[in-house]
């Protein structure tokens, strides 16, 4: 059994910083992007899907790292018009897995004042399993679902004069994470990695980020 030791300052900074999840995601970049670009002003299209405050919410984050590439927001004749559209959907998986009786709900125990032995180990104690995968028997399973989420994220951005289109990128994210926006931070700023990034090439962006 391996074994973490801590010391007390690395404890306390443990659980005031928090664990960082990486979140990854697959990204797939197509551009026309030009070399020179004079006027880096930009509005957003009206929304394909509802305009919801979580809508908006998402594309304030697109605004801010827009912003760290130099683009401004012009409420008229913008130079650029930019869209966005987001999906979540819920994917339930059955996974079989095997059941310790020893912890089940449903494991029998008879109730006696002898000894009981347990992963090999033998004490005096008040119950007994009617099982135990150690020392033979047949296993038990049990069908758990799980919940997976399948995201999608989708920015362009265009000449506002004639249309052409300039950059298009798509972001994939699978995960047990049920919350849209505990996520949308980390693929908006993966949609923009390395901008404009390689054009017609799949890559994957892995991100941490801080749980605390």
């Amino acid at each position: 059994m391996k074994c973490i030791v801590l010391t007390a300052t690395a404890a306390i900074a443990l659980l005031l910083g928090g664990c960082a999840t990486t979140i990854r995601s697959d990204v797939t970049t197509f551009h026309q992007w030009p070399a020179q670009l004079q006027d880096k002003t930009y509005g957003f299209d009206a929304p394909p899907q509802d305009d919801t405050l979580e809508l908006r919410s998402y594309q304030g984050l697109v605004r801010a790292q827009l912003g760290k590439l130099g683009f401004q927001e012009a409420a008229a004749t913008p130079a650029l018009r930019v869209s966005m559209r987001f999906t979540t959907t819920e994917v339930p998986v059955r996974v079989v897995q095997a059941v310790d009786p020893f912890f089940s709900p449903s494991a029998r125990f008879a109730s006696y004042t002898g000894p009981y032995r347990r992963r090999g180990y033998w004490g005096n104690g008040m119950y007994s399993p009617y099982y135990d995968p150690f020392w033979g028997g047949p296993p038990h399973y049990q069908v758990v679902l799980h919940h997976f989420y399948r995201r999608e994220l989708q920015v362009g951005i265009r000449a506002a004069g004639d249309n052409r289109r300039l950059f298009d990128v798509t972001v994939h994210n699978n995960s047990d994470e049920r919350s849209t926006p505990a996520l949308m931070p980390a693929l908006v700023q993966s949609a923009f990695e390395g901008f404009p990034g390689p054009n017609g090439a799949a890559r994957r962006i892995e991100l941490k980020q801080d749980n605390g």
